[in-house]
This record gives structure tokens, sequence and C-alpha cells, in this order.
């Protein structure tokens, strides 16, 4: 299949070329167009250009473009999910999600309205709140979930009126370049235009003054280098980071329950999640039987091609994630008891058997750093208060979980976590209604929800005397 950039309303050739890697096998997917700077700025003057009339047009107007859009991403879902797959790594039925949930999120934000807000209404003023588009918005997501993210910072971003630049990553662009094929049967020219780069793009559309906006989705260092160079612009933004999600179960916790979802959230898209579960605490007396049933789990998973039946957990993305896992194993290794996994799978392809970790102390990079991978530590504590302090000393602030048989004094705890969500009995549920974001360096501002829907927008108050 030969993939194209999309800019300004046509399918073109990259500048040069990139290798898309099956992280499978190691081999070569597909080549795609790698756009270079002089096509970056073709492309944002066309977002310019297109930014007038589409956000002229009525929120129903823009409505039926989105719509159509979701239909034809869900005419061509079965090619989505497998090219998914390929290049992403998980296996076809959560690429089959990750698809279902972009034509859901497509349609959910084609049905939502920012209608002016009435502040006051005497009979000598009137003081409304409106809301109108930035402009030009510069979407750059990260390769877990490549088709969702783009989509969830895109279809806002749209029906406010905006035009778009969505950006891949490196290593997983095609789903987006077939994203933009899709589009450029359409959307007008130039309201959504699709670039391709080798990391070498991003700071000139942050930095770029026609850039009104960067929704950022990524890890915290990167995230660091968009605030930078936005800043000389002073450009809206919203920075969606790394996580380092802590569980804590409680001691009236069912392990029979909890372990099975623990594990899930731990390692699905093979642990690849901002909000996955990433170090878990438990007390002392139940962290022996805790491990048991996670290292059982582990045995039971299928790591392997996930274009194969039966599959569970398919490959790291990318060859570097990969390299810097096996580095977090074998510190873990060296620092605690490995009760589970451990090794990578034989072959040319990235796979590492869900591995479970216990008896690390504090300070071991696999309990501060974010892993990003199904490398889990298992912390003993003694203490609630103890471990709910250890929870929150991080520099991360993503999301986290509670294990309990009582859920009032579930939410007690959960009340005092320092993260942007903190689930209770459940876990990675995040309703296109409900907005979420990161505290401490796991993000600034809001995606998904109006408010997510606003940071797409400026606020402007129209003060009017009456008498």
């Amino acid at each position: 299949m030969t993939f194209r950039l999309l800019i300004d309303g046509e399918l073109v050739d990259g500048a040069a070329t990139l290798e898309v890697i099956n992280p499978a096998t190691g081999q070569m997917l597909a080549a795609a167009p790698r756009a270079d700077a002089t096509q970056a700025e073709r492309a944002i003057a066309a977002a310019k250009r297109a930014f007038p009339a589409w956000s002229k047009l009525s929120f129903a107007q823009r409505r039926a473009y989105l719509e159509q859009l979701a239909e034809a991403v869900a005419a061509r879902a079965d090619e989505f999910a497998r090219l998914l797959t390929q290049e992403q790594g998980k296996p076809l039925a959560q690429a089959k999600g990750e698809i279902f949930g972009t034509i859901a999120a497509l349609k959910y934000y084609a049905a939502q309205e920012l209608a002016p807000k009435t502040l006051r209404d005497t009979p000598t003023e009137r003081i409304v709140e409106q809301r109108y588009p930035l402009g030009v918005v510069a979407a750059i997501t990260p390769w877990n979930y490549p088709m969702l993210l783009m989509v969830l910072k895109v279809a806002p971003a749209l029906i406010t009126g905006n035009t778009v630049i969505g950006k891949p990553a490196p290593t997983t662009p095609l789903t987006t370049l077939l994203f933009g094929e899709v589009a450029a049967e359409i959307l007008p020219p130039g309201v959504f235009q699709t670039l391709v780069d080798g990391n070498d793009l991003g700071g000139l559309l942050s930095s770029h003054p026609d850039i009104a906006f960067v929704s950022f989705t990524g890890s915290t260092p990167t995230g660091r280098k968009v605030l930078g160079s936005a800043a000389d612009t002073l450009k809206r933004f919203t920075l969606e980071l790394g996580g380092n999600d802590a569980a804590i179960i409680l001691d009236d916790a069912d392990l029979d329950t909890v372990a099975p979802r623990i594990f899930k959230g731990a390692t699905e898209n093979a642990g690849q999640i901002c909000l996955a579960v990433k170090r878990v605490y438990a007390p002392r007396s139940m962290v022996d039987a805790l491990c048991e049933a996670l290292a059982k789990l582990a045995g039971q998973a299928a790591v392997g091609d996930g274009l194969q039946q039966g599959t569970t957990i398919g490959p790291i993305q990318n060859k570097a994630q990969f390299e810097k896992l096996l580095g977090f194993i074998a510190e873990a290794r060296a620092e605690g008891t490995i009760v589970a996994g451990g090794e990578r799978q034989e072959g040319e392809g990235y796979f590492i058997a869900p591995t479970i970790v216990r008896d690390l102390p504090d300070d071991a990079r696999l309990v501060r750093e974010e892993q990003f991978g199904p490398v889990l530590p298992i912390l003993a504590y003694d203490d609630l208060d103890d471990a709910i302090a250890r929870a929150n000393d991080s520099d991360y602030g993503l999301g986290g979980t509670v294990w309990t048989s009582n859920v009032a004094r579930g939410i007690e705890v959960a009340s005092r976590i320092e993260s942007g969500t903190v689930w209770v009995n459940k876990h990675l549920e995040l309703p296109f209604d409900v907005p979420f974001g990161g505290a401490k360096q796991s993000g600034i501002g809001r995606q998904q929800g109006i408010e997510g829907m606003e940071d797409f927008t400026q606020a402007r108050i129209v003060n009017a005397a009456l008498a």
C-alpha cells in the first residue's frame, strides 16, 4: 500500500521516506512519506487560509462533516484495525477496540456544541460568555494509541471551528496517513492535514507564530520541550504527559477479584498506556498471595504477534522502548526478586514476557520512573498513611487506583491521592464526557468533556449596558 501526506487538500509524497517497522517481526512494514520544513510551512499556510471559512460554519454544518468522517472510517474499520496491529503491535481485538473508540469519538464530538453562557441578565446589563476558535491546531500524538489519541484531539478541535495539522509518532504514522486519505475526500482543503517527521518538525510547529494551539500527548521530557518552544508566542497548549500511576490495595480487598484487574491494568497494550498501573502498594500480609496470583496470570498470558489468534499481549512498539525495558528488568533483577517473566521472548520481534517484581527499594528506577511496559513492581506497606505518602512521593500525577471492599473507604483514600484521575474498584474508564488531565509533571490542561473542548477555544466576555 502506498501512503501519502495530506497537504492543502492533496495527497502528496514526502520530501523523503521513513521506514516503519512491524514490532512483531522487527522487519520493515512500509515506507512512510517524510515531510520536510518546506512541506510543514505549506501545511501551516494552508490551514491558516482554510480557517476563516471553516470557523464561520455553524456547529450543525461542521457536525455533518464529522459524521461523514465517522461513517467513512467505519466503512474501512477492518483495514484500519489490521494496519494498526501491524504498525503498533497490539492484538487485533484491541486494535478493533481502538478503531471503534475512534469512530465513537468522532460521533460524540460531532454532536457537541459550545453555546454562549449568560452570566448576568438584569434590567440594566447583560453579560455573556462566548467561545470562539483559536486558529490552527497542531495535534502531536504518541505511538501507543495512534488513532484514538489523534482523533481525541482532532474531533473537538474541528467541531469548535479550528483547523488541524496531525503529526503522528514516527514509528506509527500509517493509520494517521490512512485517516488523512479518508479525510481528503470529505473535508475542505487545509481543514485537516497530516505531517510525518523523524521527530524533527515538532519544534517548528510548537514555535511557529501561525500555530495557535498545540495539543501534545507524549513523554514528560518532550512535553517540557513543547512548553519551552511555545513560550515565545504565548500560544495555548495542552500537555498530556507521562504517569507513574500507583494502585493501592486496602486490607479489606478481595484478591481473587482485584488481582486480575490489576494485571489487566498493568499489561493491556503491553503496558504501554500513560494511565496504566505502574506500581502496586499492598499490605505486607497480602504481598505473597498477590504475587502468586499475578505470577499465575503472567504465566497464562499469550505473548505474540497481534495478528495471531489467541494473542493477549503484543510486542513492545519500538526497539528503543524495548531496550529501555530490558534495562529496567536487569536492574530489578539485581535489586529485587523477579517472581514471573523477566525475559525477552525468542524471535525477531520486540517481545517481553509480563514481569512481576517484588522486594524493590522505593528508590529503584522501576518504582521512581515510568516503565511504559509490562513490568510491574509490588511494594509492601505496613501503614496506610505511609502507603499514601509513598504513592504521592512522585513527580507524576496522572492517575491512580484504590481497591477495596468498602467503597466509601476507597473514596476517602482516593481523595488523598495527588493525581488528575483516581479510580476506585475499576480502571481505565475514560468516558468522552468526563475530562481528564495530569497533576504535577503529568501535564497541563484537560482533555475530553466540555472542559477539553473549551481548551480549543478562547473565552470572550460581551458586557452590554441595557439602560
